[in-house]
């Protein structure tokens, strides 16, 4: 049986609209024994991402003589799924590991960090859709809690189709029901793309509105994590942008 994702208003089952964005709460520095760590709810998501490092190599041949070398692990917990989730690593989670390090390298400055691994190990408490930009999101600002230097953070989002609409961060049904699933990661300092993957079929008009959605969503989670940081380290928030776009 096939889920109405939409009603006749274009109303989404969890409320929102088809702009809407899920709440959003970004914790820093919430691991007492890491570098760097922060805490991020993103709607039901519940993620927690810790950094280690710089720190020497190991294995040592894997050192580069020139620059850092980045290890991330994404790993979803036996309980965060509706049903239980075997412990063990999954070939889901190893790929989305490498796509998480692929999207944060670019923002960090390696060459700064020569002959160091700087590691970084997500968390999924509870899984709701989009998890990947979730966790990328929080990696990035513990790594700025770590101190690592940085060109920009990385911020995640979805965009999507369901019911014929395209609609921002998609939740787990819809991700499960919908058409199509845009994870997009971006900095925005830079304008640089550094993540972007497309699960479904869109014709060009929706293709190009999809990742507008996507893009809108990404800054929308940049001042979060802006804010998250700005409110730890000087005990206040930036005041609010509105955006021009």
């Amino acid at each position: 049986m096939t889920t109405t994702l939409l009603n006749a208003d274009k109303i989404r089952l969890d409320g929102r609209k088809l702009d809407e964005l899920r709440p959003v709460k970004i914790d820093v520095g919430v691991i007492k024994n890491a570098d760097g760590s922060a805490l991020i709810e993103f709607g039901k998501n519940k993620i927690i991402a810790a950094v280690y490092g710089p720190k020497e190599v190991h294995p040592r041949h894997l050192t580069k003589p020139d620059r850092a070398i980045v290890k991330c692990r994404y790993h979803m917990t036996p309980f965060s799924t509706d049903t239980r989730k075997n412990p063990s690593f999954s070939r889901r989670e190893i790929e989305i590991s490498k796509v998480i390090r692929q999207a944060l390298e670019p923002a960090i400055i390696l060459e700064d960090y020569p002959r160091s691994s700087i590691e970084v190990y997500m968390e999924v408490l509870q899984s709701d859709g989009g998890s990947r930009c979730a966790a990328l999101s929080a990696a990035s600002v513990a790594l700025a809690d770590a101190g690592i230097n940085m060109r920009d953070l990385v911020a995640g989002c979805a965009a999507g189709k369901i019911g014929g609409e395209i609609v921002l961060d998609i939740d787990d049904t819809e991700d499960k029901e919908g058409e199509a699933d845009m994870p997009t990661a971006i900095m925005p300092s830079l304008g640089l793309v550094t993540l972007f993957q497309l699960d479904g079929k869109l014709s060009e008009s929706e293709f190009q509105k999809t990742f507008e959605f996507a893009i809108k969503g990404c800054m929308k989670v940049y001042q979060i994590q802006r804010e998250a940081l700005m409110n730890k380290y000087f005990g206040q928030s930036e005041p609010m942008q509105e955006s021009t776009e």
